[in-house]
């Protein structure tokens, strides 16, 4: 059992079970995961399935299971997803989207719970693709993590998109849902503040960046966006005034609108996933993701979904049902080919003072395979505005032939490519390779195989450096 499963002071016993006498405020973790359901089914047309628990305190709680709907993929229209509601104690709290027939592990947030029992129930909801006829909910289980309670107790509400270019209320049932969420923590001007930031990934953006841009500027095709700000001090309590959103055209916002408990609610308001404050009336999707995640400071934000790998074929089938994969897939070309034909690397890198006058340089990776070491794939497909000028961990990734695999690579190479007129001259220096991975046949990451640390500098007079070969 893991540490934070440790901590929970929760008891479960099923709706089904109710008879059965509920486990002890105070029972040790192990009895109240012993009490707990094996399984859910939750059925269109079916009645609500519940099960109660048991808190020792209040605090901020959280629901996971392994969720599965048969006949559901989300590579397919008609069958993208089932949709089940969550409620506690009567109170719509979240909403869960379950795009796979095959079992995925999941947890939600349920919000604010006071001391005592509880009875969480969940329902067959609208929104569900006609292919959707039951979801599968096993192992269910709830807890209390005490050292994630106060990043849990000002974690947004996310309020599903309803912009009329569809017309359908429930559209993140069927695109760019909200797929999973962290949060981290920053020091504040204030000494012994803090300031927390959450983040949400979401299956893809509908605007926005384009896709073949996005592989290559951003290591994949989901949406990643920072959502909701706010300053705590020292005692855990927000600081009046600090709570800022990212808002259409990616502005920062003063939050003005309504919280629950001490959660605001915002609403996707964008095709390309940002927010708004002020939410629309009777909107029947809302999101409630786990925050307790967070990254390390030297890994991008893509880190977050390598540990979540189901989150690479949500995204990789959507953009197979959306028409917005190349086939046959040419690497020659800039169009996005097969996913599963890419290699996805995430590397560091930092820029030096110019020296002149010009464009920034960004860097972009090539590979070269042994079949035909003369031939160089590149990251940004010698596009110069798809090369990287961010610093720090980034990722990227760089189509090959269909059937490449790790053992085909012959090396992996660094290149400085000015993103527009010009060049400033100044140096880019390239400092590690984190990882570097294919997706299986599923879509879903093999295990890595690039590692490297070393410092490998561009400039105009060496415009490439060879980084890592086996």
């Amino acid at each position: 059992m893991s540490s934070r499963a440790r901590h929970t002071a929760l008891a479960l016993t099923t709706a089904a079970l109710a008879a059965a006498p509920l486990a002890a405020v105070a029972a040790p973790a192990e009895a109240a995961e012993a009490a707990a359901p094996r399984t859910l089914n939750v059925h269109r047309g079916g009645p609500a399935r519940s099960f109660t628990f048991s808190a020792g305190r209040g605090g901020e709680a959280l629901v996971g299971f392994t969720a599965s709907a048969p006949g559901v993929s989300w590579a397919k229209k008609g069958a993208e997803s089932a949709v089940v509601s969550i409620a506690v104690d009567g109170r719509h709290v979240t909403d869960l989207v379950v795009p796979s027939s095959d079992p995925t592990p999941r947890s939600l947030a349920l919000g604010h719970v006071d001391r005592g029992r509880h009875k969480v129930t969940l329902r067959f909801a609208k929104g569900s693709a006609p292919a959707a006829r039951s979801v599968r909910l096993a192992r269910p289980s709830v807890r209390m993590p005490a050292a994630d309670q106060l990043v849990l107790r000002y974690a947004p509400v996310v309020v599903g998109r309803t912009l009329a270019l569809t017309g359908d209320a429930y559209q993140n049932a069927t695109t760019d849902t909200p797929l999973i969420a962290w949060h981290e923590t920053k020091p504040a001007t204030t000494p012994g503040h803090k300031i927390l930031e959450y983040s949400v990934v979401w299956s893809n953006e509908d605007g926005g960046t384009d896709t073949p841009a996005l592989m290559a500027r951003w290591g994949r095709t989901t949406d990643i966006e920072w959502i909701y700000r706010v300053e705590v001090d020292a005692k855990g309590n927000r600081v009046d005034g600090t709570g800022v959103y990212q808002a259409p055209e990616h502005a920062t916002l003063k939050f003005t609108g309504k919280y629950e408990a001490d959660h605001p609610l915002l609403q996707t308001c964008t095709v390309n996933n940002n927010m708004c404050d002020a939410v629309t009336p009777d909107s029947p999707l809302r999101f409630m993701p786990d925050v307790t995640a967070t990254r390390p400071d030297d890994r991008t934000r893509e880190y977050v979904m390598d540990q979540q790998p189901w989150t690479y074929r949500v995204m990789a089938q959507e953009m197979l049902r959306e028409g917005k994969i190349e086939s046959p897939s040419d690497p020659a070309t800039t169009a996005v080919g097969d996913q599963r034909t890419y290699l996805f690397v995430e590397f560091a890198k930092t820029t030096g003072a110019a020296t002149g006058t010009g464009s920034v340089p960004g860097v972009a990776l090539g590979v070269r395979l042994k079949s035909d070491p003369s031939r160089l794939y590149r990251s940004d497909h010698d596009q110069p505005t798809w090369s990287i000028d961010r610093d720090g961990p980034v990722a990227t990734t760089v189509e090959l032939p269909e059937g490449t695999t790790a053992s085909d690579v012959a090396s992996v190479e660094a290149i400085r490519r000015p993103i527009g007129l010009g060049d400033n001259g100044a140096p880019a220096t390239v400092t590690s390779i984190k990882r570097g991975f294919f997706l299986d046949s599923s879509y879903l990451p093999q295990q890595s195989f690039l590692d490297w640390t070393g410092s490998v500098t561009l400039t105009p007079q060496s415009p490439s450096g060879v980084l890592w070969r086996p």
